[in-house]
């Protein structure tokens, strides 16, 4: 069941292109006012202006990596909105090469760079914008994951995952997933909703060649976790409404 979507506020991170920009578009079909956080303000500008030119959308500089970025967010949306009704944590990096397994070898300095930006960043930005959240009436928050955040089908032999081995980026989806649910039970007495989301092997750039989904369809789990009903799930790992293994 879909919540009412009248008078939502949704924070996309990573918003200026790809899925983060289609995930604000189909959002915003849906009535929601959305803020598309961008690295750089121009391309975020640009990208809004594709949306609508309408109240409905806006634009911030949010660099997920600045810490002062995060604070600022956090107090533009205080300012000018007051709450926040949805945070989709998409903002993302995959620095590993697609040359096979190559965990021995992985430079401490890519491991550090993967996680500051694809788990403490989205850690602290969470925390930051939380006060803000618990003011909504059905607050939502989408921590974009991917399948190869599975521990389970990494292990097992004959998984789609089996032999796609990105360390650094593996690694921290997983640390992901963990935030998700450790959030998600330490607000299950609130109606607040926490859930990653897979949202597939898709035509972007950090897709490469040879992905199957289009933009429209890699978007469509975190819209759909975005507008969950007060019956939907909390502390889950989703692609197109069905549950991922841990």
């Amino acid at each position: 069941m879909t919540a009412s979507v009248t008078q939502k506020i949704a924070l996309i991170t990573g918003a200026n292109k790809g899925i983060g920009l289609e995930t604000a578009r189909q959002l915003h079909a849906k009535g929601v006012t959305v803020i598309l956080g961008s690295r750089e303000l121009a391309r975020g500008e640009a990208a809004a202006r594709s949306i609508g030119e309408d109240e409905r959308v806006r634009t911030i500089k949010l660099d997920v990596s600045s810490e002062a970025e995060r604070a600022e967010a956090a107090r533009t949306i205080e300012r000018e909105f007051g709450r926040l009704d949805i945070l989709v944590n998409n903002a993302g990096v995959l620095l590993d090469g697609r040359q096979g397994n190559a965990t021995s070898t992985t430079p401490m300095s890519m491991l550090r760079e993967t996680f500051e930006v694809n788990f403490f960043a989205v850690v602290d930005l969470t925390q930051k914008l939380l006060p803000l959240i618990r003011r909504s009436e059905a607050g939502r928050i989408v921590n974009l994951s991917s399948i190869l955040a599975s521990l389970t089908l990494h292990a097992t032999e004959g998984s789609p995952v089996y032999n796609a081995k990105t360390f650094a980026y593996d690694a921290s989806k997983a640390a992901l997933n963990s935030f998700t649910i450790h959030l998600a039970h330490e607000l299950r007495g609130t109606k607040i909703k926490v859930n990653s989301a897979h949202p597939g092997w898709v035509k972007t750039e950090m897709g490469g060649e040879g992905a199957m989904l289009e933009i429209g369809d890699g978007a469509r789990t975190s819209v759909e976790l975005a507008l969950l009903g007060t019956d939907g799930p909390t502390g889950g790992y989703f692609h197109m409404g069905e549950s991922l293994p841990w």
